[in-house]
């Protein structure tokens, strides 16, 4: 079975930091890009930081200079490490993921479950 898990989330005072994981696992070939998206109560859900496989990475405006997305190929995990968070930055997080699976060599899009991230003294 194909998913992304998530793991890192957690309660951390104005300034800490948090450091994110994301893997995915089953049957596939490759997964590219990768990234995290966030959701606060009553507003959407924004991109924060996606990380292609030429290693170029894309910042949500909010986060740069203060988060750093980062990949481990060979295990397809992603890691979002979060520096100086603000209370805004209080919101579920996802992983999203492009994955072809080898069965098939189709792709899709596949999102984790969501890890709780509270930013609060």
């Amino acid at each position: 079975q194909v998913q992304l898990v998530e793991s890192g989330g957690g309660l951390v005072q104005p300034g800490g930091s948090l450091r994110l994981s994301c893997s995915a696992s089953g049957s596939i070939s490759s997964a590219n890009p990768m990234g995290w998206y966030r959701q606060a109560p009553g507003k959407q859900r924004d991109m924060v930081a996606i990380i292609r496989g030429d290693g170029s990475t894309s910042y949500g405006d909010s986060v740069k200079g203060r988060f750093t997305i980062s990949r481990a190929n060979a295990k397809n995990t992603v890691y979002l490490q979060m520096n100086k968070l603000k209370p805004e930055d209080t919101a579920v997080y996802y992983c999203k993921a492009d994955l072809r699976i080898e069965t098939t060599m189709k792709r899709y899009d596949y999102w984790g479950q969501g890890t709780q991230v509270t930013v609060s003294s």
